[in-house]
């Protein structure tokens, strides 16, 4: 078996030949006569066929979501505010996002992930949001960029990227910016890894966790972030190899054995795998749980009370050829995690990120955009509202929507597109007590606390 780490030539120029077509019938096809491929090598060759054009777009005002359109864009119960084209964002493609809000002001930001850099973007007035300034990357461009953020600091790794690493950077520099955009320097650049393709951070403990890197055979590169001018490498978990994404937090779920630990739900490829990382040097994998039917296990987002975990494929649609499928797993035991349900959608379009946050998951879907589904067990999951960014097709195709952040206070989400930038909407949701009964309390127990500090 080639190791996961080295990518063949024949890989590569499959990839190159695919590039040239997004059709997913071509890509299946190709897959099949490499089915001796790590898991991370077939996603690899696949993401091959991802369309990184630029799709030039401006909106004149803000457009409700009326009739099933918000100007050229299918909806439904999400209204546009503003879209920001990649050319107004610094260029590149779009990729991964994060959010943060200033302590002191309030002002909601955009951290907005593009191939050649990171795009800070003011969104206070999302009617008319402002590009501030820019971040570069710290080596090659690359495909894959992730952002995430700890005490008012940015986090931002790069997959096949040269000698990136982890750039740290301090969000309150965007306070006092005197002309705009402005070009970053970060502040640290963490170097226990050359690349990442994602980073994780346990706000509540103060630990990251780089993933996708080329240590620890891919899985759980463990830094103590509590002190951002001087981070500092804590362990390893590499008994389950490569970790494409993953959620930490300090538990309070169900499982009262694991209470207050601090564990780490993973996507690794072909399972979910849940791992006390509590002791850094002596991780403890508690379970790891295939299921029917995977492509490739891709990423998922824990309910706020710690008692589900939504998950996403990121190539099952294609190598089985059924529509969108979404699954919820049932974390009452950790040594034992099960699938609760399995809502599939309408469409055939991709799955990627997904984070839940009032009892909804806010999805990115490639192709069919931003879709948004109640998660209320033990009421089916079923989807409740939606905002396509890429109206010219559905396909199960690598364009259109990468990610989404629904945690800004305004209640204004953000959702990274590939092809057209940076789009802000707002959902027409009930309120929570609504959906699920008046004894919701929004935020009660939170997977993420956003902890802002000035």
């Amino acid at each position: 078996m080639t190791s996961r780490f080295h990518r063949p030539f024949c890989l590569l120029v499959l990839v190159a030949a695919l590039s040239q077509t997004s059709h997913a019938c071509h890509v299946a096809a190709s897959l099949r006569h490499y089915e001796d491929l790590t898991a991370r090598q077939q996603s690899l060759l696949i993401h091959g066929a991802m369309s990184h054009e630029q799709i030039p777009y401006t909106l004149e005002r803000a457009t409700a979501c009326t009739g099933g359109m918000a100007d050229i864009f299918p909806c439904d119960k999400v209204d546009l505010l503003s879209v920001r084209s990649l050319s107004q964002l610094g260029g590149g493609s779009g990729n991964d996002m994060w959010g943060w809000v200033d302590p002191l002001t309030g002002t909601e930001w955009a951290l907005f992930g593009r191939t050649t850099g990171t795009s800070f973007v003011n969104i206070s007035d999302p009617e008319n949001p402002t590009w501030i300034g820019n971040l570069p990357t710290e080596a090659d461009s690359s495909t894959w960029r992730d952002i995430k953020v700890y005490k008012n600091h940015a986090l931002v790794v790069a997959d096949r990227a040269g000698a990136h690493g982890m750039q740290i950077f301090d969000l309150t520099r965007l306070r006092s910016v005197a002309s705009t955009p402005e070009t970053f320097d970060a502040d640290f650049v963490y170097n226990g890894f050359d690349r990442a393709h994602n980073i994780v951070v346990d706000e509540t403990s103060g630990f990251a966790y780089a993933v996708g890197s080329e240590t620890c055979n891919g899985g759980l590169h463990m830094i103590d972030v509590r002190d951002l001018t001087s981070p500092t490498f804590v362990g390893c978990f590499s008994a389950d190899g490569y970790t494409h994404d993953a959620q930490c937090v300090t538990y309070a779920g169900p499982d009262t054995e694991h209470r207050g630990k601090q564990l780490c739900f993973a996507a690794n490829e072909d399972t979910v795998t849940v791992v006390d990382v509590t002791d850094k040097g002596n991780p403890i994998q508690l379970s790891r749980s295939g299921y029917a039917g995977n492509g490739y296990t891709h990423q998922g987002w824990l309910t706020e009370d710690h008692a589900y975990f939504v998950l996403d494929d990121e190539l099952d649609e294609i190598q089985q050829g059924h529509n969108t499928r979404t699954y919820l797993w049932d974390l009452a035991d950790l040594d034992a995690p099960t699938i609760l349900d399995t809502f599939e959608a309408a469409g055939a379009a991709i799955d990627h990120n997904q984070y839940v946050h009032d009892g909804y998951a806010f999805q990115a879907n490639y192709r069919r955009g931003m879709r948004i589904l109640r998660v209320a067990p033990p009421e089916p999951v079923a989807e409740v509202a939606f905002f396509d960014t890429y109206p010219a097709g559905d396909e199960a195709s690598f364009s259109g929507a990468w990610s989404v952040y629904p945690f800004f206070p305004s209640g204004v989400v953000a959702i990274s597109d590939i092809n057209r930038g940076l789009f802000l909407v707002r959902p027409q949701l009930e309120p929570p007590s609504a959906v699920f009964g008046d004894g919701f309390e929004s935020g009660d127990v939170g997977a993420w606390s956003h902890t802002n500090e000035p």
